[in-house]
């Protein structure tokens, strides 16, 4: 049983009851989300990164471009949208290359990683509330060292940026 407590634009949390497999009845602070696609823009051993700023982490994150699905929308179509709006970039080919839960202990929110290859340069065309100062090509190496170093923080990025290490192409 789910009681509603807020739907926002994009979330609707609740409290739900829930009998779990060991047959424990408890409630649980439920977040459930449309979900979204994400996209890890390799050429060769090059991902494209963007820095945008999240108002939650307090600055400026590097990040793989993302975005939430819309209604009835399939993953493949979200990621091809947020790889054009927020890189400036468009793949001749996608790569499904699985999904991670953001946070599967409050949210069902479901991020399907996808990895575009065959990249050409087209226009962003950046949403009002999306601020990117940097989208920036780094070697898979580069990309490992900055999230040793702390520089890239971003849960979805790291976890795809491990989905997308199979693909890498090194010359």
């Amino acid at each position: 049983m789910r009681k509603h407590i807020f739907r926002g634009r994009v979330i609707d949390v609740g409290t739900e009851e829930v009998t779990l497999p060991s047959g424990v009845t408890v409630t649980l602070d439920v977040i459930r989300h449309p979900g979204a696609a994400l996209v890890v823009p390799l050429d060769g051993d090059r991902v494209t990164l963007i820095r945008q700023y999240r108002h939650c982490a307090g600055g400026y994150l590097w990040e793989c471009p993302a975005g939430t699905l819309e209604p009835g929308e399939e993953p493949l179509t979200c990621a091809r949208r947020e790889l054009a709006e927020e890189a400036g970039l468009q793949a001749m080919t996608f790569h499904h290359a699985g999904f991670v839960f953001n946070a599967p202990g409050y949210a069902d929110e479901r991020i399907h990683i996808f990895v575009a290859t065959g990249l050409s340069p087209r226009t962003a065309a950046r949403d009002h509330d999306e601020v990117i100062n940097e989208v920036r090509a780094f070697t898979f190496d580069d990309c490992e060292a900055m999230v040793a170093r702390n520089e890239i923080t971003d849960a979805k990025t790291v976890a795809a940026l491990f989905h997308a290490r199979r693909f890498v192409v090194r010359e």
